[in-house]
């Protein structure tokens, strides 16, 4: 084992996916990343058209100042709803997603059907998640207010 990897050996938690950075600048010291994080999404769970809104009118001219630029958004049907009931869905892939500020987990359900939530925090990949009236109260499961 080499030097690097015993001085950072307490940072690297058991058979998590978790990779430091090796350090070629200062920024990158002390850097991690999770890569357990993927960033192509399903295409049937996507859409949306990349309007060139950007500050412009709808003749193009530029009406509010200082905006422009950034990276091209689709957005992604999120499953709020949660109406697949007593369906164990097993968590595929986390993704960030661009246009709120929170992970999202790509679910592959028992029936076949895929659908994304937000990532519940604690939740890793492999994880099974339900939603129902009689599901156990635990991470990622979803209950009626009435069952609660």
């Amino acid at each position: 084992m080499d030097l690097w990897m015993e001085s950072n050996m307490h940072k690297i938690l058991n058979n998590t996916a978790i990779h430091l950075y090796k350090t070629s600048t200062p920024s990158t010291r002390n850097g991690a990343v999770n890569s357990q994080v993927k960033s192509n999404p399903r295409n049937n769970l996507i859409y949306g058209q990349h309007r060139c809104s950007k500050g412009r009118n709808a003749r193009g001219i530029i009406t509010a100042r200082h905006r422009g630029g950034g990276h091209k958004r689709l957005y992604r049907k999120i499953d709020f709803r949660r109406n697949e009931k007593d369906i164990s869905g097993r968590i595929v892939t986390i993704e960030y997603d661009p246009n709120r500020n929170a992970y999202i987990c790509l679910i592959h359900y028992g029936d076949g059907e895929k659908r994304y939530i937000l990532h519940p925090r604690g939740a890793i990949i492999g994880d099974t998640i339900v939603s129902g009236t009689e599901v156990p109260i635990s991470m990622g499961n979803a209950l009626p207010l009435s069952a609660v």
